[in-house]
């Protein structure tokens, strides 16, 4: 990530070769410490998290790895065919490289990055002591679903995975553009959707850096496509990361089930419009808006209630002997760890030393 100021004061940079992926990763706090694992979301890296990460409680060691094709790590493809798991099974490597195995770390995840802290320990349910997901993504991926359950509106899953990134951005990504020229550039998605959009951040340029780190192709993001009969007349392929994403691939549902249950804290933007029962990045929302022709109707295609969804799942998790937390903050948008830091710190760093 050319360019970019130097990190803040109590964050060091970190590269650690695994079996499975050259990681990079930003920490903070003594390697005796407590491990924190965050894992960051889609189009993003661990940069995200670099206050939070300089703000540490004392006796906590962060640790915030750039995901495969993310950030400074190494750029590799994703089996989108294993769901959330080639994120997975690259983390626990790296958990393990470190010296960590056995350790029971705490798990952050924001975005696409809560639903890979789900996979995660699903995966190792004993390698858990918590986890604290921040405005993360449906335990059903992202659209073509239409209830609580994780219904697929098409037996398909049109309307989910690489086709639902739009391609002018998706162009602009790739070419590395800074510019605030049209709506699709990626520091207009930056200020419009990662953020309410009357928050403005001062560390705006990492942001973008960072997004613009981001791998782009068939098989990193957002993926490979095919067509479909059923509206909007695609459906996910098999690469990639909007495909790993999609529900066809991604059913955490197992989450409701796992032993031992380690507690969960839920921290959400009131104002996210990336993660929203009407998210306005959804086939579901834009089709009722007008936005996408020929919608076939709420019955067949609704808006994906993506935070019923985690709610229902979380229900689930509770009613089985679990114990989770929502917590909403007001005024804020899908990245309440920047956007409200204060209020983020006090209930995240509040649960951990707990």
């Amino acid at each position: 990530m050319q360019g970019n100021p130097p990190l803040l004061e109590g964050v060091r940079s970190k590269t650690v070769q695994t079996p499975r992926l050259r990681t990079h990763l930003l920490e903070s706090g003594p390697e005796e410490g407590i491990p924190v694992l965050m894992i960051h979301g889609n189009v993003s890296s661990s940069r995200f998290f670099e206050e939070t990460l300089a703000a540490f409680p004392q006796g906590f060691r962060g640790l915030a790895p750039d995901l495969r094709g993310f950030g400074d790590s190494e750029v590799a493809p994703v089996d989108a065919t294993r769901g959330l798991r080639d994120f997975s099974d690259d983390l626990f490597a790296l958990v393990e490289s470190l010296g960590l195995r056995g350790a029971r770390l705490h798990l952050a995840g924001w975005s696409t990055g809560g639903a890979i802290a789900l996979q995660y320990t699903m995966d190792h349910p004993r390698e858990v002591a918590s986890i604290t997901l921040i405005d993360p993504m449906s335990p059903y991926g992202f659209g073509g679903t239409k209830d609580e359950s994780g219904t697929p509106c098409w037996p398909d899953f049109a309307g989910s995975g690489g086709g639902t990134a739009n391609p002018e951005f998706v162009r602009r990504l790739s070419e590395g553009d800074r510019t605030d020229e049209d709506e699709s550039s990626p520091r207009n998605v930056l200020r419009r959707f990662y953020f309410r959009p009357t928050f403005e951040p001062e560390r705006e340029g990492v942001y973008l850096s960072s997004m613009l780190s981001t791998a782009t192709g068939e098989d990193n993001y957002p993926g490979d496509l095919t067509t479909s009969p059923n509206w909007p007349g695609l459906a996910p392929g098999g690469r990639g990361v909007n495909n790993a994403i999609s529900p066809r691939y991604c059913d955490l549902s197992g989450f409701a089930g796992i032993e031992p249950k380690p507690p969960v804290l839920w921290v959400r933007g009131a104002d996210d419009e990336i993660v929203s029962d009407e998210s306005l990045l959804d086939f579901g929302t834009l089709g009722r808006l007008g936005a996408v022709p020929d919608w076939p109707g709420e019955e067949v295609y609704p808006p994906q209630p993506m935070v019923s969804q985690m709610r229902a799942l979380l229900r689930d998790y509770a009613a089985g002997g679990g114990s989770f937390r929502e917590e909403v903050i007001e005024d804020c948008g899908h990245s309440p760890h920047v956007e409200k830091p204060g209020a983020f710190r006090d209930l995240f760093f509040g649960f951990i030393t707990r």
